[in-house]
């Protein structure tokens, strides 16, 4: 009697591009990423006239170190010591073909009650509201996997109709072990999400994995 065949794991692992893809990522990255503006209300967001991706996260995620390795820029995105620092929806500009969007970081306990309702507001209103915006990016730290302020975002994600891939930092942290345990608890998860796409992208900044993979990701596009 012939054995079934395995059933594929729902949201596997991105695959590695191919090689033209690779090359317009790095292309697309080895040229100019300028800082235009911060947000601080939806009154002041640049002319959609280009498509953007968005990178949202916990505070201290490693979004800004992801980033800057994206980018090839030490110091592009700022990051801080202080979680919730940087209140301001960042907008960069790639090549003058796209526009990387950097969202605050969310989940502090710090900040004053008053500035995370604003910026409640001023995500709901981007998110829901922003037509060119192709993917949300959702870090995740790979050492703790998805909280219950992640899965608000993730929430949130859905009600706008905005695709969102979860993208797993410092992997490098961890066992293979633990980041399988991760993995599963992700899986699972995003099973509950309609908006959410069918692939998860492991990285490390700090070794480069995953890089390559995400450039390219964002270079194709459409």
């Amino acid at each position: 009697m012939p054995h079934p065949e395995p059933q594929p794991l729902p949201f596997p692992l991105t695959d590695t591009p191919p090689p033209e893809d690779l090359e317009a990522g790095r292309k697309l990255f080895a040229g100019d990423v300028d800082f235009v503006k911060g947000v601080v209300a939806i009154s002041g967001l640049p002319p959609a006239d280009r498509i953007e991706v968005c990178f949202a996260g916990r505070s201290n995620v490693g979004k800004s170190s992801l980033i800057n390795a994206l980018t090839g820029r030490k110091s592009l995105a700022r990051t801080s010591n202080t979680p919730g620092r940087t209140q301001e929806i960042n907008y960069f500009d790639v090549g003058g073909q796209l526009f990387l969007v950097d969202l605050p970081g969310y989940g502090y306990a710090e900040a004053p009650v008053n500035i995370v309702k604003q910026w409640q507001a001023l995500l709901k209103a981007y998110l829901s509201g922003r037509v060119t915006l192709r993917r949300a990016f959702v870090l995740i730290d790979m050492r703790h996997g998805i909280k219950a302020v992640d899965a608000e975002i993730m929430d949130l994600l859905n009600k706008s109709a905005v695709t969102f891939q979860v993208v797993l930092t410092k992997a490098d942290k961890i066992s293979k072990t633990e980041q399988e345990r991760t993995l599963k608890q992700v899986r699972e998860t995003l099973q509950k999400h309609p908006a959410a796409y069918p692939e998860i992208l492991v990285t490390s900044s700090e070794k480069g994995d995953g890089v390559a993979t995400l450039r390219a990701l964002i270079a194709t596009m459409q």
